[in-house]
């Protein structure tokens, strides 16, 4: 099992170049059964990641473009009269995917990004009142560029919730993007990669996360970590139940791809960057920065137990 892990993240980072800790956190997002949101500028390889995942596990993938005169129904699918029955038929829409890329999210208006929330939370969406169940796996890849750029539009707190992990990708360092310079295209090589596991073993990992054991001792590291986020003078409300569950989830993960049986407070503190600061940043002053901060704040003055 961990060979085969091993050579997944391999795979993967050979695509993605030099960010073998983001590779390993998107995974981890996977592995857990979450969604991704991955800030940053643009062209640093936030789509390849997410073409590259879909492309490994074998998903079926759909990809749409954000733009502020999208509507929910370009998301979901609408209903279309058709003259032959005399009856409106249900035409699905991207969502209906085991992998949709939702690409520069903030560029959309809140009534279009809305058009994700119940199939992010409930793995499902209602439209014209009858509720059609969506593929499993179901991932949801975001992008977004940085909240200054021109045209976009802030994500509410409760779509933000909505994403287990955030990550930022960052600017390669000097000998990997040499080699992307002087070896093929990015495209090409995931135009060219071939499927490494079925779907069925993907599902397989995920059941296998949930048996991670977590000991007594760590969850009371969770909670206490939960408990300081919000004693922080002006972080509002502070840490949810929600982001609780979403913090031991997937420290699961982490400990199931480093071939371990239980959580271990190294695994919390990997992964508490990812789950934690973008849901603080939207409770303090709504940058992700301040998020990072604060998270790093909260896990230097909580003792491991």
């Amino acid at each position: 099992m961990s060979v085969a892990l091993a050579d997944v993240l391999g795979r993967l980072g050979s695509i993605l170049l030099g960010k073998d800790r983001e590779v390993r956190l998107a995974f981890c997002c996977l592995l857990a059964r979450g969604h991704l949101l991955i800030e940053d500028i643009p062209g640093v390889g936030k789509t390849t990641l997410a073409h590259a995942l879909a492309k490994v596990f074998g998903l079926d993938f759909h990809r749409v473009q954000f733009t502020s005169d999208l509507l929910p129904a370009d998301v979901l699918g609408n209903s279309i009269f058709d003259p032959a029955s005399r009856q409106f038929v249900f035409h699905p829409g991207p969502i209906f995917a085991q992998m949709v890329l939702a690409d520069e999210v903030n560029r959309a208006t809140p009534k279009a990004q809305s058009a994700l929330l119940e199939a992010m939370e409930e793995g499902q969406t209602t439209i014209d009142g009858q509720t059609y169940p969506l593929p499993t796996p179901f991932f949801v890849i975001a992008t977004q560029n940085p909240q200054r750029h021109i045209g976009t539009y802030p994500l509410p707190e409760s779509q933000l919730d909505r994403f287990l992990m955030r990550i930022e990708l960052g600017f390669p360092g000097r000998l990997a993007e040499k080699e992307m310079l002087s070896g093929r295209d990015r495209r090409e090589l995931i135009r060219d990669l071939p499927p490494m596991i079925a779907v069925e073993q993907l599902v397989g990992w995920q059941d296998e996360v949930r048996l991670v054991h977590v000991a007594e001792s760590v969850r009371d590291y969770v909670l206490d970590l939960l408990e300081k986020s919000r004693q922080l003078d002006g972080l509002g409300t502070g840490l949810s139940p929600r982001a609780g569950l979403a913090l031991q989830r997937c420290s699961q993960a982490w400990a199931f791809i480093a071939g371990r049986e239980m959580v271990i407070p190294e695994d919390v503190q990997a992964v508490a960057p990812s789950v934690m600061a973008h849901r603080l940043g939207s409770s303090a002053s709504g940058t992700e920065h301040s998020g990072l901060a604060l998270t790093e704040q909260i896990v230097r003055a909580v003792a491991v137990r």
